[in-house]
C-alpha cells in the first residue's frame, strides 16, 4: 500500500512538471493555422519528440501538446523561422511542424 501511495504521488508530482523551456529564439515563433499562412515562406520542418508517459502513467494531452509547441518553436527560431504549423497529430510523443517565416 505505501508503494501504491509513493507512486501516485510520484505521478502527480511528474505530471506537473515541465520539462522544455522556450529559448530566447523560441520567443519570437509563433503558432498559426494551416489556412493563415497565405503570406508565409515554408522554410524546413521541425519535428518535435517527448516523453508520452512517466514509467506507466499516460502524460496529460495538453500537457504534452504545450512541451512538443515548445520544442517545435524552439527549433524554428533556431532555423531563422517566425512561425511553425503542426502538420501531424501527436503519436507516442511526436509531432510535426512546418516552419515558416511570415510577414509581419
Amino acid at each position: 500500500m505505501k508503494n501504491l501511495l509513493l507512486a501516485a504521488i510520484a505521478a502527480t508530482t511528474l505530471s506537473a512538471c515541465t520539462w522544455v523551456q522556450l529559448t530566447t529564439e523560441g520567443e519570437n515563433v509563433s503558432l498559426l493555422a494551416v489556412d493563415r499562412i497565405s503570406n508565409c515562406e515554408r522554410i524546413g520542418r521541425a519535428t518535435a519528440k517527448t516523453l508520452g508517459k512517466i514509467v506507466t502513467i499516460q502524460r496529460g494531452g495538453e500537457r504534452l501538446q504545450e512541451e512538443l509547441l515548445t520544442l517545435a518553436r524552439n527549433e524554428a527560431g533556431r532555423m531563422g523561422g517566425n512561425t511553425v504549423v503542426p502538420e501531424s497529430l501527436i503519436d507516442g510523443g511526436e509531432q510535426d511542424f512546418g516552419v515558416y517565416n511570415c510577414l509581419r
